[in-house]
């Protein structure tokens, strides 16, 4: 297949989110390697689901500490396919009509996989669907503001980085917790944060396109 423009496939540079570690010389080999070995776009995409149902299962079935640390190495996974899938569709020359899609779908059901199960986990189930509920409002908005002719918007305080990376640490620091306070509140703070933040994420978010759309009328 021939590959699209980078604006139709989802992965164009003026759309798509700022990472550094782009630059680093192993993840540019890597994604070299991916580029070569023939794997597409679309399929690291799906593969990410993958990785957010394995650690959603290890959070609801395993015992401590193996859930928790399963999960926060399977969200580890998931942000690195976030980043490979990008780098060998836009770096790797091998973007599809499809990818805009891919870009999109298997993130909010990551995303969704990952919260919903971290409410479970912490005994506050209707928190994380609220968080999961809110953390596609934010693509939503930032996808919507790409449909008005604006450049996305990828700002924070949580956006989907963000909230993986908050969620990560705080399943590596749960079991911590728990053998040297015989606490857990840090999965339950950190939904309630996730929770607050991507509420903050869409108001802002919002605020800037209403102010974009001003300038320009």
């Amino acid at each position: 297949m021939d590959p699209d423009s980078p604006a139709s496939s989802g992965h164009s540079s003026r759309d798509r989110r700022p990472i550094a570690v782009r630059s680093n010389a192993l993840i540019q080999g890597f994604a070299a390697w991916l580029t070569r070995s023939g794997a597409s776009p679309n399929s690291i995409s799906l593969v990410s689901i993958l990785f957010a149902a394995l650690g959603a299962a290890a959070l609801l079935r395993l015992p401590w500490p193996w859930a928790p640390w399963l999960c926060a190495l399977a969200i580890l996974l998931r942000l690195l396919c976030n980043l490979f899938d990008g780098m060998v569709a836009v770096e790797g020359g091998r973007q599809t009509s499809t990818g805009a899609l891919f870009n999109e779908v298997p993130d909010r059901i990551a995303d969704s996989l990952f919260l919903v199960a971290l409410g479970y986990a912490c005994g506050f189930a209707w928190l994380g669907w609220l968080a999961a509920l809110l953390a596609a409002l934010t693509a939503y908005i930032r996808t919507l503001g790409g449909t008005l002719g604006l450049a996305q918007d990828f700002r924070g305080p949580m956006a989907k980085p963000h909230r993986m990376w908050l969620m990560g640490t705080a399943c590596v620091v749960a079991p911590i917790e728990n053998w040297t306070t015989v606490t857990q509140i840090a999965l339950p703070v950190t939904l309630v944060v996730i929770a607050a933040g991507a509420a903050l994420t869409c108001a802002l978010r919002l605020r800037a396109i209403a102010q974009q759309l001003h300038a320009r009328a």
